[in-house]
């Protein structure tokens, strides 16, 4: 029996057989939408380095999958087993008695499938960093510099979910062409971070690896946290508001709190770029940006009250804060110091912005650049 406490064959089976369909398309119609996503992000990828400034080197060849909500889900499991690995096997070796590793995992794969039969239907694209080498197709392994042996190793993969790029195009009355762009260049942008920054890759794995190391699992510890998680539960169910806590804040121990403030401020950044470069990058070749940014802010802080619920769930309430306030932070800095200026953020770790620098960017600059100008973010 596997030893982990997660039946992932059975979170992929579940996400399958949750994840609605996608909207009603005509073959023909598929496979435009196919063909032309996969033509908008090899221009996108010029006009992201033409913009920003950074370029992978040569072998850094990202594959590129348009792919439907199943493959995604399917993906994203493969993904997620890689990274969590070392900290399930932790758990499981801590785990007494047999239910943990037989009904238990059971019950996780169930739970995480039916997450990511949700999560399918929303996701427009995804730059994966983490996929296990059987994920690749040996035409996809190149020269990666962070391999140990010098070997090929994983360079991520780009993915654009078809039928909800196409559902989102049509529900928002957008110009469909414009709207593919402006997807990839968000997605080209993360691309363009992780194999132009040769650090990034490897110091997301180290404070990945910390939070681990963090993770206390004392039983008597976890059980008073899942009663924090209940109470925070409570808290999205009556739909407080984004000062009140998620489940997954809730779960944290104060050593992992340090760490995850860490990888809230890269994620922030992270996503805050990519705003901002498919915003700066979108006049010139994306006709109708004004109006598509519009639409989609509109659609991104609106749903249903169930909808809203799921996302505070989730911690996605999370992820729409880090597209605002890096958003503002990577604007304030490129305004005062340009381009060349911000690309000093991908100097070294320690340039990265802290969680109080985000919201501070003078102080950022002033730390890592030596000015301080009189901004606001």
């Amino acid at each position: 029996m596997d030893a982990q406490p997660v039946d992932w064959d059975l979170a992929v089976a579940t996400a399958r057989r949750l994840v609605r369909p996608g909207p009603q398309l005509t073959r023909a119609e598929a496979d435009d939408v196919v063909a032309d996503l996969h033509r908008l992000a090899i221009q996108a990828e010029r006009h992201v380095e033409d913009y920003t400034h950074l370029s992978p080197p040569a072998s850094a060849i990202t594959p590129i999958a348009v792919v439907d909500r199943p493959e995604w889900a399917r993906s994203n499991v493969a993904g997620l087993r890689m990274v969590t690995t070392p900290l399930l096997e932790r758990l499981s070796e801590s785990s007494k008695g047999s239910l943990s590793s037989a009904v238990g995992r059971r019950v996780t794969g169930v739970q995480l499938g039916s997450a990511l039969a949700y999560l399918a239907g929303k996701v427009l694209g995804q730059y994966e960093v983490f996929l296990p080498p059987e994920e690749y197709r040996p035409t996809d392994l190149v020269p990666y510099p962070d391999a140990a042996d010098g070997g090929p190793g994983p360079v991520g993969r780009l993915s654009l979910v078809a039928p909800n790029i196409a559902h989102a195009e049509r529900a928002m009355s957008v110009a469909p062409r414009d709207f593919r762009m402006w997807v990839c260049l968000h997605e080209q942008t993360h691309r363009s971070q992780f194999t132009a920054v040769p650090w990034l890759r490897s110091h997301l794995e180290s404070e990945i690896g910390a939070f681990i190391e963090a993770t206390d699992l004392d039983p008597d510890v976890l059980a008073d946290r899942l009663r924090s998680a209940v109470t925070a539960l409570r808290g999205a169910v009556r739909d407080r508001g984004p000062g009140a806590p998620s489940v997954v804040e809730a779960l944290q121990t104060p050593a992992q709190r340090a760490v995850l403030d860490r990888l809230q401020a890269l994620m922030t950044l992270l996503e805050g770029h990519a705003d901002q470069v498919m915003d700066a990058v979108g006049p010139k070749v994306v006709p109708t940006v004004a109006d598509i940014r519009a639409k989609f802010d509109n659609r991104r802080s609106g749903g249903s009250p169930i909808d809203r619920f799921i996302r505070r769930l989730l911690g996605l309430d999370l992820k729409l804060q880090q597209y605002k306030q890096g958003g503002a932070f990577v604007r304030a800095v490129v305004a005062e110091a340009g381009v060349d200026g911000f690309n000093q953020v991908w100097h070294s770790p320690e340039s990265l912005p802290t969680r109080a620098e985000i919201a501070d960017p003078a102080a950022w600059m002033s730390r890592v650049l030596g000015t301080r100008p009189s901004i606001s973010a």
